[in-house]
């Protein structure tokens, strides 16, 4: 699939998750949306407040359930881009990657790479420690989000790091790492990542990445596995007593 071909496919299923239109991405401004439980969406877990403020590039999409949409609506109104995201009801940002034609990077020497489908991978849930492949692997055969793909960076018989990718919606494959602290620095999160992604396009489904705005580590694996920066969004809101109310 080509990179236009990959973008319209991500827009539609933000659009879905943020009950906006694919088309609205591309607009000047606020796009202010009702939060809705669209057939089809990521089933990211959502509060009884539930808010995303997400960008492209362009526009800026709110949505949010009803109780706190016309706060909203108040308070970014003569706003731009960068002052909605650093609103004091901002709580948590994360910036998003989709490969761009992303070339295959070797293993750093000493390293086997061992390829798990889904059905293998539910055996590393009690292979593994959680607090070892969080990122990677969600160690939950129910999981609405299931684990689908990984690949492991081996040493001795030993994972040295793992990537893996749970299939979050129809088309958009997330991809997660985690290497062990005494292996890091040596290319192995990079490595994976991007052996990970080119598996993934290679199934025909489009690999994500995201980290936490100040996750700068992460970022760099990113950029290093063949990923460019797609779209930055606001994953949490807080509106508590310290706040405005949005009826007060």
């Amino acid at each position: 699939m080509t990179q236009h071909e990959m973008l319209r496919i991500v827009q539609s299923q933000l659009a879905t998750d943020l009950n906006c239109s694919p088309d609205d991405f591309n607009r000047d401004g606020f796009v202010f949306c009702e939060a809705k439980e669209n057939p089809g969406r990521r089933p990211f877990p959502r509060g009884e407040r539930h808010f995303d403020m997400l960008t492209m590039g362009s526009a800026v999409i709110v949505s949010a359930t009803p109780d706190i949409l016309p706060f909203l609506r108040e308070q970014l109104d003569g706003k731009n881009r960068y002052d909605a995201f650093n609103m004091p009801f901002v709580h948590g940002q994360g910036l998003y990657f989709l490969p761009d034609n992303p070339q295959p990077l070797p293993m750093p020497n000493g390293f086997e790479v061992k390829r798990l489908e889904r059905n293998e991978i539910m055996k590393l849930y009690d292979l593994y420690q959680r607090d070892d492949f969080s990122n990677a692997i969600q160690f939950d055969p129910n999981h609405p989000r299931p684990d689908v793909l990984a690949v492991l960076a081996m040493e001795g018989g030993k994972a040295a790091g793992m990537a893996g990718a749970s299939a979050d919606c129809g088309m958009m494959w997330q991809i997660g790492i985690d290497v062990r602290t005494e292996y890091r620095n040596r290319g192995i999160a990079a490595a994976l990542t991007n052996r990970l992604a080119i598996e993934i396009l290679e199934r025909g489904k489009i690999p994500y990445y995201a980290a936490a705005i100040c996750n700068i580590a992460s970022q760099r694996t990113a950029y290093r596995a063949g990923f460019k920066p797609a779209w930055a969004c606001v994953y949490r809101g807080r509106f508590d007593d310290t706040l405005t109310s949005p009826t007060g």
